[in-house]
């Protein structure tokens, strides 16, 4: 039994070959600090549960990414507050898994706090541990969401004024509030009775994961010595007789009981079923009108940009939408500005007859430039040999690079003369399309309506398209 207690949990790795530094044997934690005995209460219940092989340790900004060097489990790390995000991903890409997301005060109360809410708010299927020491333990000592009114901070000096600063915050109160949330508990490490006492919460918080799938979340009240400038005993009892009271310790929440398990399996669909489940309607591909583009090599990565309102997305849709009416891989990627009409706006499209890796496009190999600022920010970014189409009408400078075509084309003129200025970019469409000779004309006519699904303004649609390809065939 002894034995048992001494040895170190196999969910520990034997030694820290990851910690920087000689020393693979000790933690980096301060005497006295919460975080290494949450640890080994975590790391023995994994391992008594069985279950150390399937699980993931997610560990963000702040003391606790030093999880990162002592769990031998998965282990993702995350940016600041951001755990319960990368832990909902791993979660549904693995379902049987065991994900942990471990984090401190400054993190998921303060840059993590919406992230926190909607993970619990969802119901995922993870265990939450949240070490609440009242400070920035690792940045400097600065006020956290939860220090105390009155605590003086690097950052309050004069103490935590609640007029200035507000009110200490109550994660696991709040959390409790939420409809999805299986179990909630408030603990504290500070002597033999409280740390045993968490000890099974923190084994409760992981069953209800196990079996069920649930979402749990334990907060433990620990010390940071070094900021609180007490040594281990005095630290404690800080924990006890001043943080207790303004944090009270209890189960807020607790439906383990009544709680049924969440099936959180991934669905097998079949291929041919796919679009029944996406609710997506099949679109035909007429091979002989297309047959001439079978066979051809492309990789054009588009950057449309231009202001909002000017149909910088529905330009980059059209193209998109028609390549894959064409049997090409193709990806659509919108940037939107700050307002939806006047901002800027720009999207990233790739048509390709292999498969694309990423939707961004850093590098376009055809720029549309529908305004003067976007011609200004994404000129250079075009590679070697690439074209740039800027509206002549908008844009009061011709592109300077000589190691690319520019091919100015009166967009918005164009479109005035035909009655409705808001079809310049499907006068984009026909000039790019006749230049690259990308896809078929006369699937571009017939479908434009579909893919804009403005049926009545597919006629004015259809002579914009016709307009942009006669430019180009006439300069």
């Amino acid at each position: 039994m002894a034995k048992n207690i001494l040895t170190r949990s196999t969910t520990f790795y034997d030694e820290y070959y990851r910690k920087p530094g000689s020393d693979k044997k000790n933690t980096t934690y301060c005497p006295g600090c919460g975080h290494g005995v949450l640890h080994k209460l975590v790391a023995e219940a994994l391992e008594d549960f069985g279950v150390r092989d399937r699980s993931i340790f997610i560990s963000p900004v702040g003391c606790s990414v030093f999880g990162y060097y002592y769990f031998h489990t998965g282990n993702i790390q995350a940016a600041h507050g951001r755990a319960p995000a990368v832990g909902t991903g791993a979660k549904r890409a693995n379902p049987d898994s065991v994900v942990i997301s471990y984090q401190g005060d400054g993190d998921l109360a303060a840059i993590g706090g919406l992230e926190i809410l909607h993970a619990a708010n969802r119901g995922e299927g993870m265990t939450v541990f949240f070490v609440n020491n009242a400070i920035y333990g690792m940045t400097g000592g600065q006020m956290a969401p939860t220090s105390l009114e009155g605590q003086v901070t690097t950052t309050t000096p004069r103490g935590r004024d609640i007029l200035n600063e507000g009110y200490p915050v109550k994660m696991s109160e709040i959390i409790a509030t939420l409809d999805a949330p299986v179990y909630v508990e408030r603990v504290m490490l500070a002597d033999t009775k409280s740390i045993m006492h968490a000890r099974k919460a923190v084994r409760k918080a992981l069953k209800i994961q196990i079996e069920g799938n649930g979402f749990a979340f334990v907060e433990a009240l620990a010390a940071c010595t070094s900021n609180l400038r007490k040594q281990g005993p005095e630290a404690m009892k800080w924990v006890k007789e001043v943080q207790q009271k303004i944090f009270p310790l209890g189960i807020k929440k607790d439906e383990s009981e009544d709680f049924e398990g969440v099936d959180r399996s991934r669905k097998d669909v079949k291929e041919e079923d796919l679009l029944d489940v996406l609710n997506v309607e099949d679109q035909a591909i007429d091979l002989d009108k297309i047959q001439k583009y079978k066979d051809k090599e492309v990789r054009q990565h588009f950057k449309i940009a231009g202001f909002g309102g000017q149909g910088v997305l529905s330009l980059g849709t059209v193209l998109s939408e028609m390549g894959m009416r064409h049997d090409y891989e193709v990806s659509w990627l919108p940037s939107y500005g700050p307002e939806m009409r006047g901002g800027t706006a720009n999207c990233s499209v790739k048509i390709s007859s292999r498969k694309i890796g990423t939707p961004l496009v850093d590098e376009p190999t055809l720029l549309v430039a529908m305004n003067r600022p976007s011609l200004d920010k994404f000129e250079d970014n075009v590679v070697t040999g690439g074209i740039i189409f800027y509206d002549s009408s908008l844009v009061d400078r011709e592109p300077e690079r000589d190691d690319i075509e520019a091919i100015g084309i009166p967009a918005t003129q164009i479109a005035d003369d035909l009655g409705n200025t808001r079809v310049a970019n499907m006068v984009i469409v026909g000039a790019i399309n006749e230049k690259l000779d990308l896809l078929s004309e006369e699937v571009v006519m017939e479908s434009i309506g579909d893919v804009l699904k403005k049926k009545k303004f597919e006629a004015i649609n259809q002579k914009a398209i016709k307009k942009g390809a006669e430019f180009i065939q006439n300069i």
